[in-house]
């Protein structure tokens, strides 16, 4: 490899990783396996890391725990415009890609739009685990509407509060959990906290 052809990076991509990476990442893993096992179970991560603002303290430490060069990652239009593309590529080795359907894992910042689900990948009737896992920051993950969430993982009801929420997102949910065992899973993300939706939970609003 020439040295025109070796990748640079500003300071802002060298630092702001994990700290402790081998146990700030086993940590941050472990949270979001328990995230996705008990729908709705809020998590804290506690690791000082300072991802490339937008982006929050959760979804950063989730890139770096889950991102690696096997992972291709699809981030939205600011998330992308901002040092984010090159702080995954010098932590995790993350290829970022604009195709959607082709994304491991994507991020998307607070306060965009989304239509639908079926951009992404969601895989397929025999490889459903071949779909992507879809991290959406928002503004709190407490003091909003409560939703009660049912399924696998949950006893009886889970009850959440975010805030922030994109405005179709009830739909954009129930169109998912339709087309099981294949759809996305999605992690919903606000300052260092986190909660895991897998396709499976069932998303019900309480009040219309």
């Amino acid at each position: 490899m020439s040295l025109s052809s070796t990748p640079t990076f500003g300071n802002e991509a060298l630092t702001g990783g994990f700290t402790d990476p081998v146990f700030d990442a086993q940590s941050v893993f472990k949270m979001t396996m328990d995230a996705m096992a008990r729908p709705g179970t809020l998590q804290t991560v506690t690791a000082d890391i300072a991802p490339p603002p937008p982006l929050g303290i959760a979804a950063g430490a989730i890139g770096l725990t889950l991102c690696d060069h096997d992972t291709p990652v699809w981030l939205s239009t600011s998330l992308a415009r901002s040092s984010l593309p090159e702080w995954l590529a010098f932590h995790t080795g993350a290829p970022i890609i604009s195709e959607r359907l082709e994304a491991h894992f994507a991020f998307i910042e607070a306060g965009m739009a989304l239509s639908s689900f079926s951009q992404f990948g969601i895989g397929t009737q025999e490889y459903p685990d071949r779909s992507t896992t879809v991290v959406l920051e928002i503004e709190s993950l407490e003091g909003g509407k409560e939703l009660a969430l049912s399924g696998p993982g949950i006893k009886d009801i889970n009850m959440i509060a975010p805030i922030g929420l994109p405005d179709a997102l009830l739909r954009i949910w129930n169109d998912n959990r339709a087309l099981f065992p294949r759809g996305v899973d999605l992690i919903l993300t606000a300052g260092r906290q986190f909660l895991g939706l897998p396709r499976t939970a069932k998303i019900i609003a309480t009040e219309m």
